[in-house]
């Protein structure tokens, strides 16, 4: 299969089988976001799918783990969903999990039962975009969801079975407010419980809608040393156990990743070591 668009994937899924489902975002309105602009959103045949998965098997692929992609496959009816595991495991039948990112709005699209359904025959866990705690900052960035909103559909899929990994934004706050987003957003995950966080800073690409607010100094950014200083008070007050943080960002070479609680410090230290560099650099 030829992929279309650019590889977006979580970084813990960087051993899965990626099997692409759609092109593009269904959704494709959050301001700060380039990925999918390009493309023309559309849901792939069945038929590239089942080659694709033959393409794999007849190179002598047995994946144990599968994630879809592109943008939120989630968002896809129950049914076409069900086609598409059934055919996974025909091809390989040794594939317990299955991962992809969703929407908020996609679980709320689902009643309990195709929840409990879609668990049963091995989606796993969702990644959703969170990206903040702040509603207010969710409603101009466009997202789908208010902070109650996914608090409630957190709340259902992981009552089906299905695990939550978060997608979170640092620097999404801009200049000066970095600090209560952070404090907001490990409120927010200290509350849903997530399996994994992937904490990545924004980037101000000029392709993306927000960037026509920076232009006109509606929305200043955030430096790197306000962004690492956000990251940090964030990583000091979640207290819910982690299996994989990983957090990066765009403009300086400092990335972070371990379990938590087991290696809070031990992050903590390498973020004040960072900070510290950043402060000799404007000092």
């Amino acid at each position: 299969m030829e992929y279309e668009g650019q590889i977006c994937r979580p970084p813990m899924e960087r051993a899965s089988f990626m099997l692409p489902v759609e092109v593009g975002c269904a959704y494709n309105r959050c301001r700060f976001c380039t990925l999918f602009k390009h493309l023309k959103f559309r849901v792939l045949p069945l038929e590239e799918v089942r080659a694709e998965l033959q393409r794999v098997k007849g190179l002598g692929g047995n994946p144990k783990r599968i994630f879809l992609g592109d943008g939120n496959p989630f968002g896809l009816p129950t049914e076409r969903l069900l086609q598409i595991i059934d055919m996974i495991h025909e091809y390989f039948p040794d594939c317990r999990e299955i991962g992809m990112d969703s929407t908020v709005t996609n679980i709320a699209e689902k009643s309990d039962e195709e929840l409990a359904l879609l668990h049963e025959k091995g989606i796993q866990d969702l990644y959703l975009g969170i990206e903040s705690g702040m509603d207010e900052l969710l409603a101009y960035m466009k997202k789908d969801h208010t902070v109650a909103e996914a608090y409630e559909q957190i709340a259902r899929m992981k009552q089906a079975g299905i695990s939550f990994d978060a997608h979170i934004m640092t620097g999404l706050a801009g200049a000066g407010k970095g600090l209560e987003n952070a404090e907001r957003t490990a409120e927010f995950l200290n509350r849903t419980g997530p399996r994994r966080i992937i904490n990545f800073t924004i980037f101000h690409h000029e392709s993306a809608p927000l960037y026509r607010d920076v232009e006109k100094g509606i929305f200043v950014p955030s430096g790197e040393l306000e962004n690492l200083m956000e990251e940090r008070r964030l990583l000091q007050l979640l207290t819910v156990p982690v299996e994989s943080y990983d957090g990066f960002h765009d403009h300086i070479e400092v990335r972070t990743r371990g379990r938590l609680p087991e290696d809070k410090e031990r992050m903590l230290q390498h973020l004040d070591e960072a900070i510290a560099r950043e402060e000799r650099k404007a000092s």
